[in-house]
C-alpha cells in the first residue's frame, strides 16, 4: 500500500466516464481541488483538499466497490503527494488558464470570508461563485470568474501579494474544475449569480462522521454515505445526484381514487415525505415535497409514466422550492411511516420503478398465505405468493399480473392493518418466485 496522499489514482476509467462522474464519486468526502483524466491510459488522478479526505474516501471504497455507469473502477493512493503542473500538462490542464482559481492563503492572521475574497478578486472581472474550505495546510478557496481572461488577469496581478499588510499571502493556481457547485450563500460559500440560495441546509442537523466540511461545497451529498453504500459507490443509471429541487409535481392522477395518504404510500418508497398538497383548481394535480433533492430525483426518475388507477402518471420537478404549510396541506414530516429515517442505505437500494412483484414485511407470525391473498386480491389477479421467514420475521412475496395492479396494492395497502399488524409493502426487483428457496 502506497503511503497516504491527497492524490487518488483511479484505474479502469472507460471512455464513457466523464470528469463529472468521477467528481460525483469523491465529492462526499471533501472538496476536490484538481482532476486530471489520463484518457490514453484509461486512468485519472484526482487531488482532494487534504490527506484525511483522501483516506476517508479510500477507506470507504475498500468496503464498497466503486462503480460508474456499471463499470468497476479501482482506486488507490497515488505515488504523487501533489499534482504538479507537469502531471497536468501531459493532459493540457494545470497551468493552462481556466476561469476557476485555486487560492491558498498563507500566514492567515485575520479571518478571511467570502466577502473579503470578493473585494480582492472582483476588480479583475465578474466573480460568479466562491467556495472556501479549511484544510490541514491552511485556508483555501475556489473562485470562479465568468470569463477566463478575468481569472488570468487576477492571477497575474495578485499572485504572491498580501491581502493585509504583512500577512494573508495569496498563492494562486488555476483549478481544472469546470464548474463550482454552491448550494448555500453564507460566509463560506456564495453564488453571486443566484442570491436566492438558503444560508444553510434545512432540517439536516448532523453530517455523517468523518465527513468534516462536506457541507460547504457539496451538501447535496450529505446523505452520501447511505447513497454510496446502497449503489456501490456509483448512482443508478439516469440519476445525477446533483438535483437540489425537493418538490415534485404529479399530474394526470385519478382524483376519484387517489388521496394524500395513497400518494404518500407510493412516494415514500423513494424518500421521506415532508408534506403533500392537492391543487384546488386542478384536482388531478398534486405537489409532493420530499426530504431532499436526491430523493425527489429518485421519485421523478422511477415513477415517470407509472400506471395507477387507469391513468399514466406525469411526474416532474415543481417550480416551487417547497410547499407552504396550510389548511389544504397534509403534513408527514414527523410521520413514523417515513421509511428513510432508519436503514436508509437499504431503502435506497430497493428503489426501482413499479414491478409486478411486491414484498410484504412486519407481518404477524401466525399469518397464512390465504389471509394475505384475501387482503390483496381486490387489487388484481394474484399469480403467485410465497410466505417465508427472514431473521425470525415473517415476510411474503406476492406476484400480480401487471405492474399497475401491484402499484395499486402498494398505494392502498401499505401501512394497513392485517390480523393486528401494520404491514409494510414495497416493490421487489425479483422477477419470479422460486418454489424451493
Amino acid at each position: 500500500m502506497t503511503e497516504p496522499s491527497k492524490v487518488i489514482h483511479v484505474r479502469n476509467v472507460g471512455h464513457e466516464i466523464s470528469e463529472n462522474d468521477l467528481l460525483q464519486l469523491f465529492q462526499p468526502f471533501g472538496v476536490i481541488t484538481k482532476l486530471v483524466m489520463l484518457r490514453a491510459k484509461n486512468q485519472a488522478l484526482l487531488q482532494m483538499q487534504d490527506v484525511p479526505s483522501a483516506i476517508n474516501a479510500l477507506q470507504f471504497y475498500t468496503n464498497v466497490q466503486p462503480t460508474i455507469r456499471g463499470r468497476n473502477v479501482y482506486v488507490q493512493f497515488s505515488s504523487h503527494q501533489e499534482l504538479t503542473t507537469m502531471d497536468q500538462n501531459s493532459q493540457g490542464r494545470g497551468d493552462e488558464p481556466n476561469r476557476i482559481l485555486l487560492v491558498t492563503i498563507h500566514h492567515m492572521l485575520y479571518p478571511i470570508t467570502v466577502e473579503v475574497l470578493h473585494q480582492v478578486f472582483s476588480p479583475h472581472g465578474f466573480v460568479e461563485k466562491i467556495v472556501t474550505f479549511q484544510k490541514s495546510a491552511g485556508f483555501q478557496a475556489l473562485i470562479q470568474y465568468q470569463l477566463r481572461q478575468s481569472a488570468v488577469a487576477a492571477r497575474t496581478s495578485l499572485q504572491g501579494r498580501n491581502i493585509y499588510d504583512g500577512c494573508c499571502q495569496l498563492d494562486i493556481q488555476f483549478s481544472n474544475l469546470d464548474e463550482l457547485q454552491v448550494n448555500y450563500n453564507n460566509d463560506r460559500s456564495r453564488d453571486f449569480t443566484n442570491p436566492n440560495l438558503p444560508s444553510e441546509q434545512k432540517g439536516r442537523s448532523s453530517q455523517p462522521a468523518g465527513y468534516g466540511d462536506v457541507g460547504v461545497a457539496y451538501p447535496q451529498m450529505a446523505n452520501a454515505t447511505a447513497i454510496a453504500a446502497a449503489f456501490g459507490g456509483g448512482l443508478p443509471p439516469g440519476i445525477s445526484g446533483t438535483n437540489d429541487r425537493c418538490t415534485v409535481l404529479v399530474s394526470n392522477l385519478n382524483p376519484d381514487r387517489v388521496d394524500e395518504d395513497k400518494l404518500f404510500n407510493l412516494f415514500s418508497l423513494y424518500g421521506n415525505i415532508v408534506r403533500i398538497k392537492f391543487l384546488r383548481n386542478k384536482p388531478d394535480h398534486a405537489l409532493v415535497q420530499m426530504g431532499d433533492g436526491f430523493q425527489a430525483e429518485l421519485a421523478v426518475h422511477f415513477l415517470k409514466g407509472a400506471m395507477l388507477f387507469g391513468k399514466r402518471l406525469e411526474v416532474n420537478f415543481s417550480k416551487h422550492p417547497n410547499i407552504t404549510q396550510g389548511a389544504d396541506t397534509h403534513e408527514y414530516v414527523n410521520s413514523n411511516l417515513n421509511r428513510f429515517n432508519r436503514n436508509a442505505a437499504k431503502n435506497y437500494r430497493y428503489c426501482c420503478s413499479p414491478t409486478k412483484m411486491i414484498h410484504l414485511s412486519t407481518l404477524p407470525q401466525d399469518i397464512s398465505e390465504e389471509e394475505i391473498v384475501s387482503h390483496l386480491e381486490e387489487h388484481g389477479t394474484i399469480v403467485n405468493t410465497k410466505l417465508f421467514e427472514m431473521n425470525g420475521k415473517k415476510q411474503a412475496l406476492v406476484l400480480f399480473e401487471t405492474e399497475e395492479q401491484a402499484t395499486e396494492a402498494v398505494v392502498c395497502k401499505h401501512a394497513s392493518s392485517l390480523a393486528g399488524s401494520i404491514i409494510r409493502i414495497s416493490f421487489s426487483q425479483l422477477q419470479s418466485i422460486r418454489e424451493n428457496s
